[in-house]
């Protein structure tokens, strides 16, 4: 079995935005609104350089999301789809820097469920940072020869349209972090 690499460029079709969970300890009678004005950027995974970076697992899980919905079956295999193929067979394992510092990210405020749980009662106001336009190119590992270049390029697509990656996805009822696939390219 043959491991292929493919840089893969794509395109923010809509704002990118991150909810990192973080631990800071709040300064003495400070309250939490100037905590949350203080701390906010620490929601964004950053470099040392102190751009602002995407986790390979939020392309990752945003593929084999995208395959899972599609359950698109292989040619000669049944009803066997590509699914497994890219939970096991996909990975990548670089964090996909971002021109952009995150001391110049700005700020959306919102309100929203203290628990983080859609409709549980308490609300609170937090501070996300929000990137209206980016784009990335990310190394994605084939490590399974079912999933061609051109199997690849669909689910791709369909992914950076219907799941998305960051806060508020498609997959999970928003429409940040949706993407358009500008171009493949085998590493050799």
């Amino acid at each position: 079995m043959a491991t292929k690499t493919y840089l893969v460029s794509v395109k923010g079709i809509s704002p990118y935005s991150q909810s990192k969970h973080y631990e800071e300890p709040k300064h003495d009678k400070e309250s939490s609104a100037d905590y949350e004005a203080r701390t906010w950027r620490l929601r964004m995974h950053t470099n040392e350089a102190g751009n602002v970076v995407i986790p390979p697992m939020q392309f990752k899980k945003c593929l084999e999301d995208a395959a899972k919905y599609l359950s698109i079956s292989i040619p000669g295999k049944g009803k066997a789809t590509y699914t497994k193929h890219f939970k096991a067979g996909v990975m990548v394992v670089d964090e996909t820097p971002l021109p952009i510092k995150a001391e110049d990210v700005k700020a959306e405020w919102l309100f929203v469920p203290s628990d983080g749980i859609a409709g549980s009662g308490k609300r609170v106001k937090k501070c996300f940072g929000v990137i209206p336009s980016w784009k990335a190119k990310v190394p994605f590992i084939i490590l399974d020869e079912t999933i061609t270049m051109p199997v690849l390029k669909q689910h791709l697509d369909e992914a950076g349209s219907l799941i998305g990656i960051g806060r508020f996805r498609p997959r999970n009822g928003g429409f940040y972090g949706r993407f358009t696939v500008e171009k493949i390219e085998e590493q050799k």
